[in-house]
């Protein structure tokens, strides 16, 4: 909900890593057969064959191995498998997971002693939401309509299923700046804005 998983593939991108998705049941074997994929290189039934051309091929990339959703991982064999590719082919790696994975990872304390640095995604700031609503969307915001707005979501992906919604209403209505009272108008389903904004002209004419 905080944006770690846009924000480690925005990374990746940008620093051609190897990406990789833990799911729930992966097994050593489609882990492998998984980084093996990014690598460009054929995968084996034996996980030994697997392990061995991965291996061969880290050594000669030196590519940073980024792990999603590390949690599914935690209780099985796999994460030991990922120590094992850490420690024979120096590469680093990064493990990115939910809220209590050191809590989880602490029953490992081999690999935790391994680990260089954690990083804490933190709950946004209004100033980080006015961020993203600013980069997200063309349509103009007022100081006070971006203030109203970053008490609304907190969340990622709420944050952008609600600028959708108020891109949607704001072009069928027509409007083109949006200030906190136009806001609370917009997201109030039980009334048309543009309504509210006839009657509001016709109270000023």
């Amino acid at each position: 909900g905080l944006g770690k998983s846009e924000t480690i593939k925005w990374w990746t991108f940008r620093n051609d890593c190897i990406y990789v998705r833990a799911n729930q049941g992966m097994t050593t074997r489609w882990l492998l057969s998984d980084i093996a994929e990014e690598l460009n290189i054929e995968s084996y039934w034996h996980i030994d064959e697997t392990f061995n051309e991965v291996e061969k091929a880290l050594i000669q990339s030196r590519k940073i191995i980024i792990i999603d959703e590390i949690d599914y991982l935690i209780d099985k064999k796999s994460i030991e498998t990922l120590r094992d590719l850490h420690d024979r082919t120096g590469c680093p790696m990064v493990l990115v997971g939910m809220a209590n994975v050191n809590i989880k990872l602490a029953r490992y304390p081999h690999l935790m002693d391994r680990v260089y640095k954690k990083y804490e995604f933190q709950k946004y700031t209004s100033e980080d939401i006015k961020q993203i609503l600013e980069e997200l969307t063309e349509i103009p915001f007022t100081t006070d309509g971006l203030e109203y707005l970053s008490t609304r979501e907190n969340q990622f992906r709420q944050i952008v299923k609600l600028i959708n919604k108020i891109e949607k209403k704001a072009k069928t209505n027509q409007i083109t700046l949006l200030d906190e009272s136009t806001l609370r108008r917009l997201l109030n389903e039980r009334q048309n804005i543009t309504a509210l904004q006839t009657a509001k002209q016709v109270l000023v004419g």
